[in-house]
């Protein structure tokens, strides 16, 4: 299995938008991509009376394997709240097993998969697993999105210690512009970058329509992963 397991410093930090456009440069590349959610819990009724959960929609809208939003986001629960919270509310439990099957199923189809995590790196998913296990499980190098808002040096500086703790490797890492007041940026920017020791990908500015295209111009795939940053070979 190749790719990468998406990551942030917490929830609502753009993981989605950052995944959607590694999603949309990668193709660029030549490279067939599978974005992949695995657990996405918060949705709401379409206009056809369907649910839906916009991350795995907007993660599906990226991708050009045609792949179902079912396939991407296997198991979603209506409650937006910790994964294993709404699992018990809803009876429907996690099964670690089931996520990971259906990981290895959607990499078959792809090149490269692209997983996005759940809120933090340490959300709690079963007694004795949590989305840290679950990135050890996948075995795939780690992307960070950091928030850039007050705060942001403490939550990346123990999250990249908490990727390393677990034997996996911070391939890099995004600053996502959260708070368009945030300041100092340059300074914070080398603060980050002296805690995280990782290559910076991207320092997104406040997309007004963060489109998985609009987010890849601002990608930097220099500093990836030796597959991501050449194009896909003819014979693959």
């Amino acid at each position: 299995m190749q790719g990468l397991f998406v990551t942030g410093t917490d929830t609502e930090i753009g993981k989605t938008c950052v995944s959607a456009g590694l999603v949309h440069a990668l193709q660029a590349r030549g490279w067939r991509v599978a974005p992949f959610k695995p657990l996405a819990a918060g949705q709401r009724r379409g206009a056809d009376g369907a649910w839906f959960n916009e991350d795995v929609r907007h993660l599906h809208a990226a991708q050009t394997l045609g792949l179902s939003e079912a396939e991407i986001g296997p198991f979603q629960w209506r409650e937006a709240c910790a994964p294993h919270i709404a699992a018990a509310h809803e009876g429907r439990p996690l099964d670690r097993e089931a996520v990971l099957a259906a990981a290895r199923a959607l990499a078959s189809r792809a090149d490269l998969l692209v997983v996005e995590g759940v809120g933090g790196f340490r959300v709690p998913l079963l007694p004795g697993w949590d989305t840290a296990d679950l990135a050890v499980d996948l075995g795939l190098p780690v992307l960070l999105v950091v928030g850039l808002r007050l705060g942001c040096l403490n939550h990346a500086a123990l999250t990249a210690e908490a990727v390393r703790a677990r034997g996996l490797r911070l391939a890099g890492w995004v600053a996502n512009t959260i708070d368009p007041a945030f300041a100092p940026l340059d300074e914070n920017l080398r603060s980050l970058q002296d805690l995280l020791q990782a290559p910076r990908w991207a320092c997104l500015p406040r997309l007004a329509d963060p489109t998985p295209g609009a987010v890849a111009r601002h990608l930097t795939l220099d500093h990836a992963p030796a597959w991501a940053s050449t194009r896909r070979p003819s014979h693959v």
